[in-house]
């Protein structure tokens, strides 16, 4: 399996290496190291929303929630930061965090001590969180001229070249891959989607592990609710709508198996680079966003097959017919 992932891993570089090659022969401005900086810097809160989706998916589970999660912390860090413009950025970042965290429990404690399935439970919650941001606003947008200039300027910040939200993107990679690879609860992760009959026996509780992916993807989603709305100027009901599906196929792209227990970072995070430079790329060369949806999902489409395929092993063959007994 280690050997099919880094298959995928080596695929999906050769394949943004080739995309953005096409690219440059038409627009050569494209692949210069500026915009680059700019497509992952664009591509930073994919990554780190699909990295907080790939802990959820590892242990057999889904989290449709995500986006609403982000549109609702989003929504509410905004409107505190126009009512009191004095409130300091940290403090509202650690609201955000709190707020993403507590709505990502409510998932895993659903989904944990009422066993009711993850998709039936965030199905549902997207649509609470979503209504929560409406009631909350009203349905009015919070525009840029109503935030204070830290609260906008903070993902922007320049350090050693680059933005804040940039920075961010790689803390989250370096942390996931500590977590999944080094600490008892990302192997918990990866047993617990793999086999958890095995797991149960090896002392893993497999109801808390699930409980604490939910809460790890929802802490990440209410970080990103305030960089979204920083980073964009803007927060109203409808933020990163269908954004949830974007971070479901950047971990499907990356090799992360939708039955659990397998996957990497690296796989997760190039499926999201894949995506960015897709979306990045095809407004530029005039691909109509229609046309753009269906080669989003084409990929998607393809990446499952291929995933399957790879999880198809078969069996060993202990009696042949010819051996039955009468």
């Amino acid at each position: 399996m280690r050997s099919l992932l880094a298959r995928r891993e080596a695929l999906l570089v050769l394949a943004c290496l080739l995309l953005l090659a096409a690219i440059t022969a038409r627009f050569p401005a494209f692949s210069t190291p500026k915009n680059l900086a700019g497509v992952f810097n664009d591509t930073s809160i994919l990554i780190m929303m699909a990295l907080g989706q790939s802990a959820v998916i590892l242990t057999k589970s889904i989290d449709l929630s995500v986006a609403a999660n982000v549109a609702l912390t989003g929504m509410t860090v905004a409107m505190l930061n126009h009512l009191m413009p004095g409130l300091p950025v940290v403090v509202l970042i650690l609201i955000a965090l709190g707020m993403g965290m507590l709505l990502g429990a409510i998932n895993g404690f659903l989904v944990w001590w009422l066993d009711i399935p993850a998709i039936v439970v965030t199905l549902g919650t997207m649509t609470i969180f979503r209504g929560l941001a409406f009631v909350e606003s009203g349905g009015a947008w919070v525009n840029a001229h109503e935030m204070s200039p830290a609260f906008l300027e903070l993902p922007r910040t320049l350090i050693l070249g680059l933005p804040v939200l940039s920075w961010a993107g790689l803390l989250a990679i370096l942390l996931a891959a500590v977590l999944f690879t080094r600490t008892g609860l990302g192997r918990a992760f990866y047993a617990t989607g793999g086999n958890a009959v095995a797991a149960v026996y090896t002392g893993i509780d497999i109801g808390k592990t699930r409980f604490l992916a939910f809460v790890l993807s929802g802490t990440v989603a209410g970080l990103c609710g305030y960089l979204w709305v920083s980073r964009y100027a803007v927060a109203y009901v409808d933020v990163a709508s269908g954004f949830e599906l974007d971070t479901i196929a950047a971990c499907v792209i990356g090799g992360v198996s939708t039955i659990g227990g397998v996957g990497t970072v690296g796989g997760v995070v190039l499926g999201a680079l894949f995506l960015g430079i897709i979306k990045n790329a095809l407004p530029v060369i005039g691909i109509s966003p229609f046309w753009q949806m269906a080669i989003s999902g084409a990929i998607i489409i393809t990446a499952v097959v291929i995933n399957a395929r790879g999880e198809r092993v078969k069996g060993r063959v202990i009696l042949r017919r010819k051996e039955l007994p009468l």
